[in-house]
């Protein structure tokens, strides 16, 4: 499997992301002042090229990726997210690194609910929600940094060709330009 580039932006995929983003329907970007205090504030440094998009580019974007309210600005939760946003902790490492279907997995549910609370609060930023419990995280902490994975109500699998979940390039810019490429919906690429 091919190493993700997570600390240097491509010039060449900031400038997809700025065309897969059109200014009139964006949040204006943070600034690198505020995307740093926000990643000084988590104990996290986000991976790029998500970092260079938020204080360059935008902070959110209704038209987007994801099915519901398209990509939401980096400190915000789907509104479906519940009430219990206080247990999410980004400096703590994502826990996967391969697909999880933990409706399938034969242990008691105490057993295996404090690995599910892991995988949805733990080293992701919520980039949105395609509804019906499913949402997309960028992983900023673990071995999966800079890799993009659907979290559902049933299990978690990664985004990507290098994982056989899509033709799609892995990372957050493959994720973006499978989105504005092909206009597909979430079940060309999740299990």
């Amino acid at each position: 499997m091919e190493i993700m580039d997570t600390e240097n932006a491509d010039p060449g995929e900031l400038d997809a992301l700025r065309a897969a983003f059109p200014p009139g329907r964006c949040l204006p970007p943070l600034g690198w002042d505020a995307v740093r205090a926000f990643e000084r504030a988590q104990g996290i440094v986000l991976p790029e090229p998500y970092r260079t998009l938020v204080a360059e580019i935008c902070d959110g974007c209704s038209e987007g990726p994801a099915d519901v309210d398209g990509l939401i600005p980096v400190a915000a939760l789907p509104a479906d997210w519940g009430p219990d946003q206080g247990q999410r902790v980004l400096s703590e490492p994502f826990p996967l690194t391969e697909a999880w279907v933990w409706e399938d997995d034969p242990r008691p549910y105490e057993e295996i609910e404090p690995l599910i609370d892991e995988v949805c609060n733990h080293g992701s930023v919520v980039l949105g929600t395609d509804g019906c419990g499913m949402y997309w995280h960028l992983v900023v902490t673990g071995a999966d940094r800079g890799r993009i994975w659907n979290i559902s109500d049933v299990g978690a699998a990664p985004f990507g060709v290098a994982f056989g979940r899509s033709a799609a390039e892995e990372g957050f810019a493959g994720w973006v330009s499978h989105w504005a490429t092909r206009r597909r919906p979430w079940f060309d690429i999740v299990v």
